[in-house]
C-alpha cells in the first residue's frame, strides 16, 4: 500500500531522512518509534507531500506519489488526488471551531468529493458512532475534552474513506487520562485491518497493535522487526537504551 525506496530529506545542511526503504503491507499496521529529532514525523509528512523529498520514490498503491516530472497545476492536481486516499491525524487537532463536530467530519466528503449533504451526514453519524461521539453531532470543538476532539479529528479522516491512515504523535498533546480514549478507537481500528503508519511515544500501544516495528535515530532505520522481537529483545545498543528508558515506565 506505501512504498518508500531509498528516500532522503534534507533541511539546509542537515540530513534528516537518510535513504530510507519501507514498505507497507495492505492492512498492515506500522509504528515508528524513536527520540526526538530522529526523523520520524518528517518520514509520516513526506508519505502524503507534506514535506518535499529531495531524493527517492514514494508510492501509494503503485502510484507514485513525488512526481518530478509534473509541474504547477498538473502536480497540485496529482497530488490532491493522491491524498483523498490518505487519511492523516497530526499531534493538534486543527478542527473547524466555527463548525459544529458533524460539519467538520462532513465537509471534505462534501467539498472534495461532491457527496449529497444527506449521505455525508449519515456517513458522518456513522463515524461519530464508530469513535464514541454521537451524541456530540451538533457540539462544537470548543466544548469537548482534548480527547473528543482527536476522536473527531480521527473521524474526519476516516470520512475520506481512505487506503492508509497515518497517525502524527496522535496522544502526545494529551492529558495521560485522556490517552487511552485514543488509542482504543486506534485499535478498533486495527482489529478492521485499516492500513496505518504510526509515529508514536507510545511503547506499550506500538507494541501491542502493530505488525512492524521500527526504530530510528539520527535519520535511519536502526532496527525493525515484529513488535513481539523488536520489544522483548533488540539487537542494537541504541534500540535497547532507547526501550530501557521508555517501555518500563508504560508496563
Amino acid at each position: 500500500m506505501v512504498e518508500m525506496r531509498n528516500v532522503h530529506k534534507r533541511f539546509g545542511d542537515l540530513e534528516v531522512l537518510k535513504g530510507i526503504n519501507l514498505t507497507v503491507e495492505r492492512g498492515k499496521i506500522i509504528s515508528i518509534i524513536g527520540p526526538s529529532g530522529s526523523g520520524k514525523s518528517t518520514l509520516l509528512r513526506s508519505v502524503n507531500h507534506l514535506e518535499v523529498i529531495d531524493d527517492g520514490d514514494i508510492l501509494l498503491d503503485g502510484a507514485q506519489v513525488n512526481r518530478p516530472d509534473l509541474q504547477g497545476l498538473a502536480f497540485e492536481r496529482h497530488i490532491n488526488h493522491i491524498r483523498q486516499n490518505m487519511g492523516m491525524v497530526f499531534q493538534h487537532f486543527n478542527l473547524f471551531p466555527h463548525l459544529s463536530t458533524l460539519d467538520n467530519v462532513t465537509l471534505a466528503p462534501r467539498k472534495l468529493k461532491g457527496m449529497a449533504s444527506k449521505q455525508a451526514n449519515q456517513l458522518g453519524m456513522e463515524l461519530l458512532d464508530r469513535v464514541g461521539l454521537a451524541d456530540k453531532a451538533d457540539v462544537f470543538p470548543s466544548r469537548l475534552s482534548g480527547g473528543q476532539k482527536q476522536r473527531v479529528a480521527i473521524a474526519r479522516a476516516l470520512a475520506m474513506q481512505p487506503k492508509v491512515m497515518l497517525f502524527d504523535e496522535a496522544t502526545s498533546a494529551l492529558d495521560p487520562e485522556l490517552v487511552e480514549e485514543v488509542n482504543r478507537v486506534m485499535r478498533g481500528l486495527a482489529e478492521e485491518h485499516m492500513t496505518m503508519l504510526i509515529v508514536t511515544h507510545e511503547m506499550a500501544f506500538a507494541r501491542d497493535v502493530s505488525d512492524w516495528a521500527m526504530f530510528m535515530d539520527g535519520g535511519v532505520v536502526v532496527e525493525e522487526g515484529p513488535p513481539s522481537m523488536l520489544f522483548s529483545t533488540p539487537q542494537q545498543e541504541r534500540t535497547q537504551h532507547f526501550l530501557s528508558k521508555h517501555l518500563d515506565t508504560q508496563r
